[in-house]
């Protein structure tokens, strides 16, 4: 692969660094606080508890695609935060969504992640069975109970919603509307790349990362570090990158291809391979798209795919980093060369980014790190910021508390409604 030994006078040339900064965006007030959350929410493990269950648990999580779960029987499972998912398609080819659990000692009614049940659950513990509609067909050794009703032994349905394809469930309420509304500012849009009508290309992927899920998250709702930190997604977009606010849960990125041919062996091909789809707008077809929804997730959208990826807080130090990307089933030969070719420059980035949140992370446990200093351009990491102090407003405090109070103040501040 070659190297982009013009990287610097690109930065230079390309991007704000060498000409004067645009008319500065009338949503971001003048006298906004730049410092971003505390450093010790980031090494808090009651924290972490807290968010666990007010942040992951109320909000909506993707768990697969419908074309994951094809054919009847067909499931996919997620594990978050303590709790298991389970989706999969019944009899009738309806998705339907459960937590993988069996009533009768809580064990994990499916192990695997993904696979197929042709007409039944059977749980590995003790073999009860469990019609695909969640019912309990019977128990092992049913004499041994007494009578038990069929629908009050039912497995636990989790809520659950499909949007353009993609499955959401939520694990308790929250203050999240439903997917339809919450998205809803992106509906039109997203209904033109046809979305739902897309295939799995190689099943979810899954990696650990040794970082607080808030520097993954404080790292990718920002695109000031691009020109610096991912020279391919330079190369391709440059300073067209526009990055918004996170608004109602909700925000939205895009890149539009520069008009260069591309430095980079990788980016250059892209380009020259990536294709109008015919069904898209020309604006759609030069360009990636990223919708970010609170707390932790985004659907990144181009020409040739859709993909999701979400972290997942494993411990206050260890997250999980989980995706799948999806492509139209009817691709030529040229759609297939530039999919292989931006997934190249897609992973370069996630490569880059893993260790921008390594250095990140770290900062936050000195005594001497006093904060951030956000520039206009990183408004998406003060807006999730602002969105997780409206669920705890813990996040307020600028001194460490007493990790044995970190709840009762969060809920005293919850009551008082201010510091």
């Amino acid at each position: 692969m070659e190297t982009d030994d013009g990287y610097f006078e690109t930065l230079t040339t390309n991007d704000n660094f060498g000409k004067p900064m645009p008319e500065r965006d009338t949503r971001i007030p003048n006298d906004w606080d730049r410092k971003g959350l505390p450093g010790w929410c980031y090494h808090s493990a009651e924290l972490l508890e807290l968010e666990k269950e007010e942040v992951f648990k109320t909000h909506w999580q993707i768990v697969c695609h419908v074309s994951d779960i094809p054919k009847s029987g067909d499931f996919q499972t997620l594990d978050m935060c303590g709790e298991r998912a389970i989706v999969l398609r019944d009899a009738e080819g309806e998705v339907r969504a459960y937590h993988n659990t069996c009533r009768h000692r809580g064990s994990r009614l499916v192990a695997k992640d993904n696979g197929n049940c042709p007409s039944a659950l059977i749980c590995p513990f003790h073999g009860w069975v469990y019609n695909l509609d969640g019912t309990l067909r019977g128990a092992a050794k049913p004499t041994s109970f007494p009578p038990m009703d069929k629908k009050e032994f039912a497995l636990l349905a989790l809520e659950s919603e499909v949007w353009n394809g993609l499955i959401f469930v939520r694990f308790k309420k929250g203050p999240q509307p439903s997917v339809a509304e919450l998205l809803g500012p992106f509906s039109e849009e997203a209904a033109l790349y046809r979305m739902d009508q897309q295939i799995p290309i190689d099943g979810i992927w899954a990696e650990d990362s040794p970082v607080n899920w808030k520097s993954i998250r404080d790292v990718d709702n920002e695109g000031y570090h691009v020109a610096m930190a991912h020279p391919a997604l330079q190369d391709l977009y440059g300073s067209s990158y526009e990055d918004e606010p996170y608004v109602d849960g909700v925000s939205r990125s895009q890149g539009h291809y520069t008009p260069s041919k591309g430095r980079r062996w990788a980016v250059r091909n892209y380009k020259k391979f990536s294709k109008a789809q015919d069904f898209l707008p020309e604006d759609q077809s030069k360009s990636w798209i990223y919708y970010g929804i609170f707390p932790n997730s985004v659907i990144a959208i181009t020409p040739e795919t859709s993909l999701f990826y979400q972290e997942f807080p494993v411990g206050l130090n260890q997250s999980v980093l989980r995706s799948a990307t999806y492509r139209y089933p009817n691709e030529d030969r040229q759609q297939t060369a530039a999919r292989y070719l931006a997934s190249r420059i897609d992973r370069e980035t996630v490569v880059e980014d893993i260790q921008l949140t390594i250095w990140s992370n770290e900062s936050m446990a000195s005594e001497f790190f006093q904060g951030f200093y956000l520039s206009d351009l990183e408004y998406g990491v003060r807006t999730h910021h602002d969105h997780l102090r409206a669920v705890l407003p813990i996040y307020n405090v600028e001194e460490a508390p007493n990790e044995e109070e970190v709840r009762a103040l969060n809920a005293q501040l919850q009551t008082s409604g201010s510091l």
